[in-house]
């Protein structure tokens, strides 16, 4: 505990009645460290401080990482870059990878998902989640010399909440931040004025949105030209559809990078990037696919970071099309699958089985309690007798290209063979699955049955709002429950984790009755790196390169 707390009292007297709360709940065994960790790093204490009450009430603190060597080069492949890049736009791993290593986040999470400070020193609810104040770092200067500053802030976020914009963005501030809610208090501090209570706001913040990275205010797009930012590296050179090269910031605010340059190859195509890796033509990669997992897994000269993640695939029945209005077809579906073939066979035993909600095992207050979903045949044909479909029905299954989803498909039109449902499949590719994103304009949206990816979040929100509730912009199911709208609200705007769990709980049990959407399995992100590579942080959100050691 920081010397000026000398015990947990004089701790507990600085702070607010919901930061009281999370330390009631460590002192009653009701969390554990992490949990207390995570959860009071979401409210703004520091881990120091965090760290140092778990460790007052016994819970030691984890080991330090190691630090690496510094110097020489780290050389990564990853997938070409889908467009242009621009952060305020962007969506595609390839021009993410990129831009993380040159331009910072207000915060970001760390493995056992806390939030660490980076351009914020700190942040704070007031009484009801409903506004957030952001103290900012000072002394941070973006590469081309201009101080950082509240308007940075704020001129980053109005861009990225603007509905008239093309933000990526979009998808996490509909209904949470609206352009003119960030506002500037002085140069380095903001308020966040939310346009609904949230309890968990600083994620969205942090690189957990990867659109949410800190620009100049003088930003006015081609960003390929500067690859502005805060960060420990800057632009050496970009070649549109090859590669990238960074070096080392002299003049950056925080601890030094370990490596002095940075070195991006781009692939088309993920066995390539895989033949570079073997070869030592790289050291590392962006996360591959579990379909050809097993490439580098007995490779002796390979490790593979696997990080246990929230990425899904979501497979989604429209509510509003017969014969999925009748939620026992939608059940009867959900009991036909397999979890385990899909969890030991599919995904090799690196997965998380899944309980048809977005709670997946790695979130907190994912309720354990909640029965799992498992096979059952014949109560799945009891349920299609019961709605008139003994004899089945025929329907196509339309999904894109993507790592496992093609297995995923081709296994559940068997497991529906069992109980009569007659799957055809069609398979796209991604930019024809997509299409616009937009209802009218999208296979993904418009089909009544679907598989779609999603990428890992450190917190549900996104998944429990833009899938599911009656205006999600993805709610490809086309779902509308008044009660689920009502619980995701309630969920969302909690600050205190009793809250929180109580209305996570009854989301998974409404979800588990009414079946949307199937959500059988979570697989884990798996990052190939050569041998002599040390020092990778294992987070699911993306690669940061700053602290990479590569041994000679």
């Amino acid at each position: 505990m920081p010397k000026h707390f000398r015990t947990i009292d004089a701790a507990r007297k600085t702070l607010s009645a919901i930061e009281n709360s999370a330390i009631d709940e460590l002192l009653a065994g009701k969390i554990g460290r992490r949990e207390f960790l995570r959860h009071g790093s979401v409210l703004g204490l520091s881990l120091p401080f965090l760290g140092g009450i778990a460790s007052a009430v016994g819970l030691g603190a984890p080991q330090a990482r190691a630090e690496g060597k510094p110097g020489g080069t780290v050389r990564a492949g990853v997938a070409v870059p889908g467009g242009a890049i621009d952060p305020v736009t962007f969506y595609d791993s390839g021009s993410y990878q990129l831009v993380f290593q040159v331009a910072e986040f207000l915060c970001v999470t760390q493995p056992d998902l806390t939030l660490k400070p980076v351009l914020a020193e700190s942040w704070s609810p007031n009484a009801d989640g409903s506004v957030w104040t952001f103290k900012l770092r000072k002394g941070v200067k973006f590469h081309n010399g201009e101080d950082f500053k509240a308007d940075d802030v704020v001129a980053t976020f109005d861009r990225l909440a603007d509905p008239s914009g093309t933000s990526n963005a979009l998808s996490v501030f509909k209904g949470l931040l609206s352009k003119g809610g960030t506002r500037k208090v002085d140069d380095h501090t903001v308020e966040f004025h939310l346009d609904a209570p949230n309890g968990s706001f600083p994620y969205s913040v942090s690189i957990d949105n990867y659109n949410a990275v800190i620009l100049p205010a003088s930003y006015k797009g081609d960003y390929e030209k500067t690859f502005e930012g805060t960060g420990p590296f800057r632009l050496e050179s970009y070649t549109p559809k090859v590669g990238a090269s960074f070096v080392r910031n002299p003049d950056y605010w925080g601890d030094k990078a370990l490596p002095d340059r940075l070195e991006f190859k781009f692939y088309g195509d993920v066995q390539p990037r895989i033949l570079a890796l073997q070869a030592g033509e790289v050291d590392v990669l962006d996360a591959i696919p579990l379909d050809v997992s097993q490439v580098v897994l007995g490779n002796p000269d390979i490790t593979v970071l696997r990080v246990a993640s929230t990425a899904h695939r979501q497979l989604h029945m429209r509510c509003d099309m017969a014969p999925f209005t009748d939620k026992r077809v939608r059940q009867a579906l959900a009991l036909c699958i397999d979890r385990s073939q899909l969890v030991d066979g599919l995904c090799r035993g690196m997965a998380a089985t899944g309980n048809d909600s977005p709670f997946a095992p790695a979130f907190p207050v994912t309720d354990k309690s909640v029965p799992q979903r498992s096979r059952d045949i014949a109560k799945a044909k009891q349920l299609m007798e019961a709605a008139g479909l003994g004899s089945g029905f025929d329907m196509t299954l339309t999904t894109l290209r993507y790592s496992d989803i093609p297995g995923y498909a081709q296994l559940f039109q068997n497991f529906a063979k069992e109980i009569g449902a007659r799957i055809s499949l069609n398979i796209e590719d991604q930019d024809k699955y997509y299409g616009k994103a937009v209802f009218g304009q999208s296979d993904w949206l418009d089909s009544p049955l679907g598989i779609t990816d999603y990428a890992h979040r450190s917190v549900p929100n996104v998944f429990l709002k833009s899938p599911l509730v009656s205006d999600g912009p993805w709610n490809a199911a086309h779902f509308k429950n008044a009660t689920y709208d009502g619980l995701v609200t309630g969920y969302l705007k909690a600050l205190d984790l009793d809250s929180r769990r109580k209305a996570a709980s009854d989301i998974q049990k409404l979800l588990l009755d009414e079946t949307p959407v199937i959500f059988s399995y979570f697989p884990d992100l798996l990052v190939p790196v050569r041998k002599n590579v040390s020092g990778l942080p294992p987070i699911a959100a993306g690669l940061l390169l700053d602290r990479v050691s590569v041994a000679s």
